[in-house]
């Protein structure tokens, strides 16, 4: 499985404000990359706290799902939400048909509530027993024809792909705000690293709009992983 950590980031780290309430970083070239990014991938993937904040709709549009049909392709990539609870509201925009969608519960999240998203069409994987383990969230995902797996956040579950050595590359627009805020979330929360940082080559530096894009591959990571919210 290739996994691609993809976020916009202000010049001080932060992915949004300390209500956790959404922040237009990227301009409209970014936004753009980021669609050509969703095209190329065969999932995309976020928290449930991404879903409770920002209720996404994670879908390509345009020449993008043309593109893909004439690839022998769905129309636009699959949905993936790590949500340990089933906490996914039945309502949310993921959960319309215009992709497929994953959500991915531990043994722990509520049977009913796990009945109630199958029948708005989720296909529900069980994986992990208090909280989802997501190596075994992607083996399930693997076991499912995903070879590649573009993530969107938040900053707990990209810090939790990184200990678990399961990011090969990392793209970050970093714009021309500063948020500040000691309880904004950042890129990568979560318990972070103390003895053995996550070490990153960089590969590309490109201004866009008015912000930077740095690309890295991950060349280690720590060593350790639990699980997930």
């Amino acid at each position: 499985m290739h996994v691609v950590v993809n976020a916009a980031i202000s010049i001080d780290g932060k992915l949004s404000t300390r209500r956790r309430e959404q922040v237009a970083i990227s301009g409209e070239r970014d936004f753009e990359r980021v669609s050509e990014l969703r095209a190329n991938n065969d999932a995309i993937l976020v928290g449930i706290g991404t879903v409770l904040a920002d209720d996404p709709h994670l879908v390509v549009e345009g020449s993008y799902r043309k593109r893909r049909q004439d690839q022998g392709l769905i129309p636009t990539p699959h949905r993936i939400i790590i949500d340990s609870r089933a906490r996914t509201p039945t309502d949310a925009e993921v959960l319309d048909d215009e992709a497929p969608t994953y959500i991915i519960v531990s043994e722990s999240a509520p049977t009913s509530r796990q009945a109630d998203l199958e029948v708005e069409g989720a296909n529900v994987i069980i994986a992990g027993r208090d909280r989802v383990s997501m190596p075994a969230a992607l083996s399930a995902l693997a076991d499912s024809g995903m070879s590649s797996i573009m993530v969107e956040g938040g900053g707990e579950i990209i810090f939790s792909l990184f200990e678990a050595n399961l990011v090969d590359e990392l793209s970050v627009y970093v714009g021309s705000m500063l948020i500040g805020g000691r309880d904004a979330p950042t890129l990568a929360d979560g318990n972070g690293f103390i003895d053995d940082p996550t070490q990153l080559q960089l590969t590309s530096v490109k201004q866009i709009d008015d912000g930077v894009l740095l690309q890295y591959d991950v060349e280690a990571t720590a060593s350790t992983y639990d699980s997930i919210d």
